[in-house]
């Protein structure tokens, strides 16, 4: 039998107490007493402050009364927070329902990006066609297909929300091997939209030159071609899924057609991108959290790919094939990877090849490697003939390969590497300008002529924009974001860079949006939501603000906006539980920052139960809300259990004064935190305690974790 546990301090000791079935045991003393709070963090302000904002249900998040929102960990870049939810629909996950938050580092609202544009509404759950008839639909998109998996979702992207299966199946495309999610709607059995998660590349099998050096992991007297610090990143043959290792630590013979030397440029580029993804962008990994993805060096077929699960590097047509890892491929597909994994997912509407296009072309300015190797150049495989034609991209003229250099309403429709053509035209443009010196003339759609940033910045200002990507990216909308980001990044010292942001997007003939900033110097102001029908601005008075006591030692206290009798701001005193106890009044150990059960944000939450015996826990605290307003309570909860079945044991009841507004146990537990939020309105005028009353019954944890609360008032 499973025993529960929960790790207490008993008189200065830790203790590991157990319980089971028929023997539960008392347990008296306090939980692991709690390390005097730190001053409350850029990240803690940002989910305290999206969390209060959020839960206020602002209309330019298109909310609906059955949404509910998931809070993703914010993101740090340059300065700025960036806060990604999902959204659910009466308990379905809506496809297209995304949205970003940024913040500055003091919890304030700079920038709304929103993925829908018109809410869901009262939108039926109930499915006309089985789930085995949408399978049937999707795998006729491919042949031999097999079926990875299916849910039933809300699809919102367009202008009428709709009920739909999403099914993930596995096969053969046009292109090869093919990975599509297919939405299909759960009426009709008509297609509403399909993904492909095999992003294909072409490069050459570039050398690199003798003696590159290679991070590699050696065990006993083995070495193997894994890098000893990336999560995931290693080179293996295609054939088998097998690690390259041998007695020695010097790889390859120089011979690009040997899949050995293969590996050595391919995870020579892959590592050298890591690093300036630190160095220029402060990313931590390919994936954001150290990691990447394993290198699988000879794929039969004239191409490379990332997939979500691994990057396959293929052949040219030379006579004997030579293996395509060069930099400016590898870090293309690894750029994928990265798109993959910011918010929103792999760019849409033609801009996914552009997105990696430019991780390539930035790896090869970082490495800066001399000729006749790879050379930092603006086009793509152009050291091999892939197949007999020379470079496959020109990013600086993209109509010398036969791509088009100027967005058209064609291009989100269109052939996704060629569309790739307006988007790098846009980079050379922004980082180089039209006619560098020692550099290629780039002509402009406007006869235009700039002068360029450089690489880093316009890595920086692309980067941070797709930590705004929602899931209906499009050229449209990067033209949005990447301003926002110039913004963000630079607009405290003047609008240089932003003005060349926007310049570079009319040079390529991408127009002005609605919701496009305006910077006019100085210190940036809250920009307008970044919608496709944008709302009025949201403004930093929606969200709380952290304001440091004047003594360097003290604790900050979190003040929320708004005066008394105003209907604004977020009325809760230390809501995030990030500056002790006060103003809450809790049962000794409920607020605590340790490991066992993680904060939703920052290092403190409360934890309510989860000792497998007999025992009740409280967090309540008053507050008064001012007549008139409209108010609405919202908070993170994290329910886990050692029971089973359906039968409830153990209860959370949530009341605000005598109203009761929802009782949860341990039949709710669930993976992860939830947001919950509650109409206040009908007791403004009033003061009222809000309460969360844990009862655990005598056998068996459940654990009731709560963070990030919020009143707010609007």
């Amino acid at each position: 039998m499973k025993l529960p546990h929960r790790l207490l301090t008993v008189g200065g000791a830790l203790a590991l107490v157990a319980t089971g079935a028929g023997t539960a045991a008392a347990v008296s003393g306090p939980k692991t007493e709690a390390v005097a709070p730190v001053a409350v963090s850029a990240y803690a302000s940002a989910m305290q402050a999206t969390a209060s904002l959020v839960a206020s249900r602002p209309a330019y998040l298109q909310p609906s009364a059955d949404d509910s929102f998931i809070q993703h960990a914010a993101v740090s870049s340059q300065g700025n927070q960036y806060v990604a939810y999902d959204r659910t629909h009466k308990g379905l996950r809506v496809t297209g329902g995304d949205f970003v938050l940024v913040t500055n580092n003091s919890g304030q609202l700079q920038f709304a990006s929103v993925a829908q544009d018109h809410a869901i509404g009262n939108l039926s759950v109930t499915p006309k066609l089985t789930q085995a008839a949408a399978e049937t639909v999707a795998k006729s998109k491919l042949t031999s297909p097999t079926v990875e998996g299916s849910e039933l979702v809300v699809y919102a992207l367009g202008a009428t929300p709709r009920l739909a299966w999403e099914t993930t199946v596995n096969g053969k495309g046009a292109k090869g091997y093919s990975r599509q999610t297919i939405d299909v709607d759960a009426l009709t059995g008509a297609v509403l939209d399909s993904q492909e998660h095999v992003v294909h590349g072409s490069g050459n099998s570039g050398y690199s030159g003798p003696n590159v050096p290679l991070n590699t992991t050696q065990s006993g007297s083995t070495f193997s071609m894994k890098d000893p610090t990336i999560t995931n990143l290693s080179c293996q043959d295609a054939a088998n899924n097998t690690t390259f290792s041998k007695s020695s630590d010097s790889w390859g013979n120089g011979v690009a057609s040997n899949k050995e030397t293969g590996c050595v440029d391919a995870l020579y580029a892959a590592q050298a991108e890591a690093k300036m993804l630190t160095e220029w962008l402060g990313r931590n990994g390919m994936d954001g959290s150290g990691g990447a993805w394993p290198i699988r060096v000879g794929l039969a077929d004239v191409n490379a790919y990332y997939d979500g699960s691994q990057v396959q590097i293929g052949h040219n047509q030379d006579n004997p094939n030579k293996w395509i890892g060069s930099i400016d491929v590898l870090a293309h597909e690894m750029g994928h990877g990265i798109d993959d994994h910011t918010p929103g997912g792999i760019s849409k509407a033609g801009t996914q090849e552009w997105v990696a296009d430019m991780f390539g072309m930035a790896t090869e300015y970082y490495i800066n490697e001399p000729s006749p190797y790879d050379t930092p150049d603006w086009t793509v495989g152009e050291t091999v003939n892939l197949v007999g034609q020379g470079p496959i991209r020109n990013m600086y003229n993209p109509s010398l390969v036969g791509d088009p250099n100027c967005y058209s309403s064609s291009i989100p429709n269109g052939e996704v590497h060629a569309t790739a053509g307006p988007g790098n035209h846009w980079g050379y443009l922004l980082a180089m300008g039209n006619a560098p010196a020692g550099g290629p003339v780039s002509p402009t759609c406007n006869n235009s002529t700039h002068a360029g940033i450089g690489v880093q910045k316009t890595m920086k200002i692309l980067y941070n924009a797709m930590l705004m990507k929602t899931t209906s990216s499009s050229y449209l909308k990067y033209r949005t974001w990447t301003l926002q980001a110039a913004k963000n990044l630079y607009g405290a010292t003047g609008c240089t860079e932003f003005n060349a942001v926007k310049a570079a997007w009319d040079a390529v003939s991408v127009p002005a949006q609605s919701g496009d900033p305006t910077c006019t110097g100085g210190t940036p102001s809250p920009s307008p939501t970044q919608t496709s029908s944008p709302t009025p601005s949201p403004t930093a008075t929606a969200s709380p603000t952290v304001k440091p006591t004047t003594s360097p030692t003290a604790s900050p206290t979190v003040s929320p906006t708004g005066n008394p009798g105003n209907c604004s701001g977020q009325k809760l005193g230390n809501p995030g539980f990030e500056t002790g106890t006060a103003p809450w009044t809790a049962t000794a150990g409920v607020i605590d920052n340790g490991t066992s059960q993680p904060a939703h944000g920052g290092s403190y939450k409360a934890w309510l139960n989860g000792y497998g015996s007999s025992h009740t826990d409280t967090l309540s605290q008053s507050v008064s809300i001012p007549a008139g307003c409209k108010a609405t309570l919202s908070f993170y909860l994290h329910i886990d259990t050692a029971e089973s079945g359906s039968t409830v044991y153990d209860k959370l009841t949530v009341t605000a004064g005598s109203t009761t507004l929802a009782t949860y146990s341990n039949v709710n537990a669930a993976a992860g935190y939830v947001l919950k939020t509650f109409d206040l309105s009908s007791l403004a005028g009033q003061t009222v305690t809000i309460k969360f009353n844990g009862v655990e019954d005598s056998s068996l944890k459940t654990s009731f974790v709560v963070d990030d609360t919020a009143l707010t008032l609007s």
